[in-house]
């Protein structure tokens, strides 16, 4: 049917047969002209190419492709290939095999077959039953009717394809949204950690009532380079840990075009590094410490050596002496 050759008045007159190509030209243009399926073919073995198919062409190479493989269904055409129903039920099986037992189809049971597919079609799908089974079940099944009503089984699964791809999208930011907050949580939970431990530490190296022997300046010492060697290290990995792990936050969350991640005040990465900053001042100024005193504390005991020598022989001198005076 030409387009040119129908006016309004044909529509008027009631002319079926213009009225019928303009909806059937109407439906070719909006349900099906749109399909397209790139198919691949290999030229030679060093070029391939992709070349696009008609509407029509492409239909069939999608029910070629999602019916394989199924028993009974030889999709080569829109009319015989669909009589006995088998070919609908393998399409709709194909996306959703939740929906019924393929297998528990008879081959040969064409009228109950279609009533199934079209029954769980728009009952399941949505798709409304344009046809009915005993249009399908002839010698020879009207082309575009049978092209039409696959064209709405392709748009609905193309559709639900379309949405499932969002909602996995939504889904996947959603989650890093999710794993961001947690990572939040993990981040100001170690920092605060942190930061009260090398508070405490600091005070602890600050104090100076240290013991008043060499033997006690020298557990002291020992007790420093257990600070130094063992409680320590594992703190330093942690202030790394924190660093990263608001790095790793941020950069999610600009990967997700959210705003930047600003730790309440107090519990910045720059407030790790002025603390870590003077941990290390007193930790420093501990060890001098320590050591003045150990040097203070040896000769302190050296004098006492001495003086408690020096003691020892005057007071045998002395003994000597009252022995002299008090012999007759």
């Amino acid at each position: 049917v030409r387009l040119e050759s129908i006016g309004a008045e044909d529509i008027v007159d009631h002319n079926p047969r213009l009225i019928l190509g303009l909806i059937w030209t109407i439906i070719l243009r909006f349900q099906i002209q749109e399909i397209e399926i790139d198919v691949v073919s290999v030229r030679d073995e060093e070029n391939e190419s992709s070349e696009k198919k008609s509407a029509k062409d492409a239909l069939l190479l999608w029910c070629q492709r999602k019916t394989h493989g199924y028993q009974h269904v030889h999709i080569t055409d829109f009319t015989n290939s669909w009589r006995s129903g088998l070919g609908f039920n393998a399409l709709i099986h194909s996306h959703r095999p939740d929906l019924f037992d393929y297998n528990s189809l008879m081959p040969g049971r064409n009228i109950e077959n279609l009533n199934h597919a079209f029954d769980v079609a728009e009952r399941e799908l949505g798709i409304p039953q344009l046809l009915d089974a005993e249009d399908i079940d002839t010698a020879r099944p009207d082309e575009k009717s049978i092209l039409t009503y696959v064209a709405s089984y392709y748009h609905t699964f193309a559709r639900m394809k379309s949405e499932q791809k969002g909602g996995k999208r939504i889904a996947n930011i959603v989650n890093k949204l999710m794993d961001a907050d947690k990572k939040k949580m993990q981040f100001e939970h170690l920092i605060t950690n942190l930061l009260s431990w090398i508070r405490a530490k600091t005070v602890e190296l600050e104090k100076r009532n240290f013991p008043n022997s060499v033997e006690g300046i020298q557990g002291e010492l020992l007790a420093f380079k257990e600070y130094r060697t063992v409680e320590k290290p594992p703190k330093y990995k942690e202030r790394s840990e924190i660093e990263a792990l608001y790095f790793h936050v941020n950069t999610l969350l600009k990967s997700l075009n959210q705003p930047h991640y600003t730790p309440q005040e107090g519990k910045m990465i720059n407030d790790i590094e002025k603390a870590w900053q003077r941990l290390e001042n007193a930790e420093h100024n501990r060890e001098v410490a320590l050591r003045d005193e150990l040097l203070r504390q040896e000769k302190l005991e050296q004098l006492n050596f001495k003086f408690e020598k020096k003691s020892v022989l005057r007071e045998g001198y002395l003994n000597e002496m009252i022995q002299v005076l008090t012999d007759p």
